[in-house]
């Protein structure tokens, strides 16, 4: 079964229920990506990220070596808001509990968690488990952040794709910037392979 583009967050987030509902099925499924977005696809993972909101990739000689993939939105020279992909990120990681516990490593120090929980995505079978962090952090100021002080939101998943692979993806924007429907559309957009 292939899932194409919903017309709007809330239907993503539907297909992704029907996804987990169907998943007894087999075989591998795709995501529903949101008019309006785009896809960030590297070899693991494939996700959305919201274009009608200003992000946009990153071309790759400008990212860190440490992302497969990243989507910035930037405002006057200000990254308010960053989706980004980590392959491979971490050693000794067979699950999703793994992978989470390792992403959850990398959220740092001051953060807030507000959530955590286990979620199925669409895409092989085999690595569908994963887990969903959603915190809270306040913007250093650095490296073209929001001003210091600033609040600011975030998800990542973590699992491990049908290779073994450790994935850690990552939505960071100013808070109130995405509502928490765009939050879950970016968890039910994504892949795995």
């Amino acid at each position: 079964m292939t899932l194409t583009k919903s017309r709007t967050p809330g239907t993503a987030v539907a297909a992704a229920l029907a996804l987990t509902l169907l998943s007894g099925c087999g075989g591998t499924d795709t995501a529903a990506v949101p008019d309006g977005w785009g896809t960030l696809d590297t070899r693991s993972v494939s996700v959305g990220y919201p274009k009608n909101q200003g992000y946009a990739p990153q071309p790759a000689a400008e990212r860190s070596k440490a992302n497969a993939a990243v989507a910035l939105k930037e405002e006057k020279g200000v990254r308010t808001g960053m989706v980004s992909v980590q392959l491979d990120f971490a050693t000794g990681v067979g699950d999703a509990g793994e992978a989470a516990a390792a992403a959850g490593a990398g959220i740092g120090i001051g953060a807030t968690r507000k959530d955590t929980r286990d979620v199925r995505l669409a895409g092989e079978e085999s690595a569908r488990e994963a887990r969903r962090i959603d915190y809270e952090f306040t913007s250093t100021g650095e490296e073209s952040t929001p001003a210091e002080g600033t609040r600011m939101t975030g998800v990542v998943v973590a699992g491990v794709d049908s290779q073994d692979v450790p994935f850690a993806i990552r939505i960071n924007a100013v808070k109130d910037a995405l509502s928490a429907a765009d939050l879950d559309s970016f968890v039910a957009s994504i892949t795995v392979k």
